[in-house]
Parts: structure tokens; sequence; C-alpha cells
């Protein structure tokens, strides 16, 4: 069915009653939201770019920026596309340490300072372990991926990612 301009929402309603209204509105805003990819819980991902000395990389990411989505991460997840990550934002810069108690695939954890710059990157992150891996050195962000990911890109520390969350 077409709605012409002149037709409003009355005229939709009385054509297809409040039954077929409420299926046309279902429908319109599920295309509308199709094709965001979007996390576990159904939140939109966001991208983010690590610029290496091979390139840009492209990632589309989950975001944990409270306390519980931080303590959960990963945990009790499917391994993660390549494609895929999650970032962690912290409130104040400190040095930080991460463990994979009940994550059953392996990561590269890479700790990011406020500028968006690579501290440290622990790769291939044992799974299920709770040793503390830290960061040596100071940061607000940490990006999970799948363990290889960061050496596949050439990810170093210095080099950049870009997202929002941190300042130019």
């Amino acid at each position: 069915m077409i709605i012409r301009p002149s037709e409003g929402g009355l005229a939709m309603l009385n054509r297809l009653g409040l039954p077929g209204a409420l299926l046309a509105l279902v429908l319109v805003s599920a295309c509308a939201g199709a094709g965001t990819p979007r996390d576990a819980k159904g939140d939109p991902l966001e991208p983010l770019t690590i610029t290496t000395s091979s390139g840009e990389h492209r990632f589309m990411v989950e975001i944990a920026d409270d306390d519980a989505e931080r303590q959960r991460g990963l945990m009790e997840r499917e391994p993660l596309p390549d494609d895929r990550g999650m970032l962690f934002q912290f409130p104040d810069v400190a040095e930080r340490g991460f463990w994979m108690r009940n994550t059953p695939s392996p990561l590269d954890i890479i700790y990011i300072d406020p500028r968006g710059r690579i501290v440290s990157i622990a790769k291939n992150a044992t799974p299920q372990s709770d040793a503390i891996i830290p960061s040596n050195g100071p940061a607000s962000g940490v990006l999970e991926l799948r363990a290889g990911r960061a050496d596949e890109i050439g990810a170093r520390p210095g080099d950049k990612v870009s997202h929002p969350f941190f300042a130019e």
C-alpha cells in the first residue's frame, strides 16, 4: 500500500484497521534498523579504526562503558569474527589489568591511552585464565580482538586507534 502525502494516519488506520496499522508500523521500524550491526544486547556496534604501517583496519565494536559491562566483557561468548571487537571505556587513565576468566576463546588485548595511541598489546591471552594481564602503562581504553588479529594487521605500540572515545 502507498500512503500519499495527502492521506493522514487516520486514513491509514481506517483502511487497515488498528491491527494492520500496527503491523505496518512494526515493519517500517524493522526496515529502518535493518543492516545496522548490533551486539549481543541489541545495541548498535560502533566503527573503530586502527592505523598501522600496513594501513587502516576497520572494526565494528561493542562498547563496555559501565561497571557491569566491563565486568562481563566477552565472558561465555563465541569467538569474535575478524572485523569485530569490544572496546572497554574507562572514566579515568590508569594502569589496567585484565583477565580471561570464563572467556572460552583466546583474545588479543590492546591497551590504549586517552589520545588513541596503543600502549601495549597482550597477544593470544589464554582462555579461562585468572592471571592478570597488565597494561604496562596508563590506559583509558582497552580493545579486545580475536587472538592473532593484532599480528595480522601489524598493530604495534604507538599505532593509532580512532574512535570518538579517544581525543584526536
